[in-house]
């Protein structure tokens, strides 16, 4: 039975009033979530992903810690720049009651580096294979900071261009071509899994690789942790030892690609765990 035309209005108020209706609800909801949380200790654990990347990234992770007894809030990183990303988790984080262990992957530690900075909530800060920025560095600086990188622009990059509306380029998303996805991101994770990933990786905007940490970096005022692959292809681990050397956070090697979480969740667990614990 077809809707009558007059009655859309009435049909898009009702929709806009349940959702209203869903968020006084969810508030309700997070009061007594609150409430009844005060006497666990247990923290929060919010998950950031990288570039070229999904939240799936974190799947073994999130259910071993779930397994664990912990709340568990994998975010949607928009991968639409750094000060827009780091604004989206801010407010994102704003949402979610008591204490945080906020875990940052390869990209993803730019932003948890940037937008964890004032909040208290927040009380440590978990690197995987990941950029931990101070202030006035950019994403190609710190990457190409120390030898060892294979990726390549001229060889490992395909971009797509983004128009504003009048037709004008404004922009661009990067992407990694799928020929090169497995031997820089996922050696040693099985072939048909890697294929997954280089299916359904996200781009970040090219933009993104230039924009500097404005902000004071959150690792300055709150505890660290960082799992460091020594395997990695993408972001020299040098250049990851110097960063949390800089940043004075507890440092594990494990021999793994840019991809840990994924090969080694075991471990990657292990140290969010650690730092949980620490914040009790």
């Amino acid at each position: 039975m077809r809707t009558p035309k007059k009655s859309l209005p009435v049909a898009v108020a009702a929709l806009t009033a349940g959702v209203l209706a869903l968020g006084v609800g969810s508030a309700s909801a997070s009061s007594a979530q609150t409430t009844q949380s005060d006497a666990s200790p247990k923290p929060t654990i919010v998950l950031v992903h990288g570039a070229w990347a999904d939240g799936s990234s974190w799947s073994a992770v999130t259910a071993k810690l779930q397994s664990a007894g912990y709340t568990v809030d994998v975010e949607a990183n928009p991968l639409r720049g750094l000060a827009t990303d780091a604004l989206y988790l801010r407010d994102l984080l704003a949402t979610i009651p008591g204490p945080v262990v906020l875990v940052g992957h390869s990209y993803g530690g730019m932003v948890t580096t940037s937008a964890a900075t004032g909040n208290p909530n927040v009380k440590a800060l978990v690197y995987v294979d990941a950029f931990i920025p101070d202030q006035g560095d950019s994403l190609g600086a710190l990457a190409a900071a120390q030898p060892g990188s294979e990726l390549d622009p001229s060889s490992s990059i395909t971009t797509v261009p983004i128009h504003d509306a009048g037709g004008k380029v404004v922009n661009a998303d990067v992407y990694i071509k799928p020929n090169q996805f497995a031997g820089l991101f996922a050696c040693g994770i099985p072939a048909r899994q890697a294929a997954g990933l280089a299916a359904t990786q996200r781009p970040l905007t090219a933009s993104t690789l230039t924009e500097t940490l404005d902000s004071v970096p959150a690792w300055k005022t709150i505890p660290s942790w960082d799992v460091i692959g020594t395997a990695d292809k993408v972001l020299p681990p040098a250049e990851q030892q110097i960063m949390a050397n800089r940043a004075g956070a507890h440092i594990t090697k494990v021999d793994a690609p840019h991809l840990s979480m994924i090969s080694d969740p075991d471990v990657v667990t292990g140290v969010i765990v650690d730092a949980a614990r620490a914040t009790s």
